[in-house]
């Protein structure tokens, strides 16, 4: 009974993986994970906030098509603490040369997810080194900026811009963020309710001695078995 419920589980997880907003038009994952970004408010044409917020942001860099050859690279931003924060950078293969020569860059584009993946793990690992600054413009447009602090030198190893997601997409994420995570406490609360039936079988004192401990008369989400 466990193995047919984490299967199932694990089907409905998979299921709903694949209506992730973010995989459509052939994109794919390269990098997922909670980085920690200085977010900073632009007021008009130079004024910067001298000093932001730092927040762990959670990025993802895609890429559409073939990862040795892709069309495009996307890179998107979002928040656990303002869901309705969606910032999108995405560069295809055509507006890559502008990049190029507006950074001095030395690089292909088949090396731009790389890159990106590279220098965002190295701001996760030596945050003291490396840093990221995230301008946001009221207009809705950003500027993220990779810095590397060398003797006390910032050196910009990369920048990129970002937009707003557009209102409707932004709402397609959030409700699949939302079915995400009500799916893993669902998955969760079934797997919690088989180890409450396989403890009472096996040692019905062992669990009352839990149920005293946590303050619960059951583990499972109704209330029974």
């Amino acid at each position: 009974m466990a193995a047919s419920a984490a299967a199932s589980g694990y089907d409905g997880a998979a299921s709903l993986a694949s209506l992730d907003p973010s995989l459509r038009e052939d994109f794919r994952p390269v990098f997922d994970r909670e980085v920690p970004i200085e977010r900073r408010l632009q007021t008009d044409d130079s004024t910067v906030e001298e000093m932001g917020t730092l927040e762990a942001l959670h990025v993802k860099v895609l890429v559409q098509g073939d990862e040795a050859s892709p069309s495009a690279v996307r890179m998107e931003l979002t928040s656990e603490t303002d869901l309705f924060f969606h910032h999108t950078h995405t560069v295809t293969a055509g507006d890559f040369p502008a990049i190029l020569e507006e950074q001095k860059l030395m690089i292909d584009f088949s090396e731009y997810a790389n890159v990106l993946c590279r220098v965002l793990n190295q701001t996760i690992k030596d945050p003291h080194t490396y840093l990221a600054v995230f301008v946001m413009h009221r207009e809705g447009h950003a500027r993220m900026d990779i810095i590397e602090n060398v003797a006390f030198r910032f050196i910009e190893l990369i920048s990129c811009d970002f937009a707003r997601t557009s209102e409707d997409v932004t709402r397609q994420h959030i409700a699949y963020r939302y079915n995400s995570l009500k799916s893993r406490l669902a998955m969760m609360q079934a797997r919690l309710q088989d180890v409450q039936k396989l403890v009472q079988a096996k040692n019905p004192s062992l669990l009352v001695q839990i149920q005293k401990q946590t303050g619960t008369s059951s583990l499972g989400a109704s209330g029974r078995f």
